[in-house]
């Protein structure tokens, strides 16, 4: 005999009684989960905003999360923002061995504060 469907012939749920399927349970959904280097508490990765290095160099803030180059993840709290500038976090995880210009981080200070309110 031939079996159907899959190979072993067996059906994917085992039978309870009287025959009938048991239903096994769903498993939860999973999200990716990012630490923000500000607190580096571990959230979902939609609930973070991302600073974005790109291949040109130039950092931004990236709220859709889509852009291209190497990002850090932070919280939308200007103190989570606060506590990475000060401990130098940004710096550490976009440009390695550089320095990021007040200027950046005077513009990002700004938009994080106008798309807090």
């Amino acid at each position: 005999m031939i079996p159907s469907g899959n190979r072993t012939g067996r059906c994917h749920k085992m039978p309870g009684k009287n025959g009938e399927p048991v239903k096994q349970p769903l498993k939860p959904k999973k999200f990716p989960e990012r630490k923000c280097i500000g607190c580096g508490e571990r959230k979902k990765k939609t609930d973070l905003i991302r600073i974005v290095r790109s291949p040109e160099g130039e950092i931004s803030l990236d709220f859709t999360g889509r852009k291209p180059g190497r990002g850090a993840y932070l919280c939308h709290s200007v103190a989570c923002f606060r506590a990475a500038r000060k401990a130098h976090r940004i710096e550490q995880n976009l440009t390695p061995g550089a320095s990021v210009p007040d200027a950046v981080y005077d513009t990002l200070e700004e938009e994080l504060k106008k798309n807090d309110a």
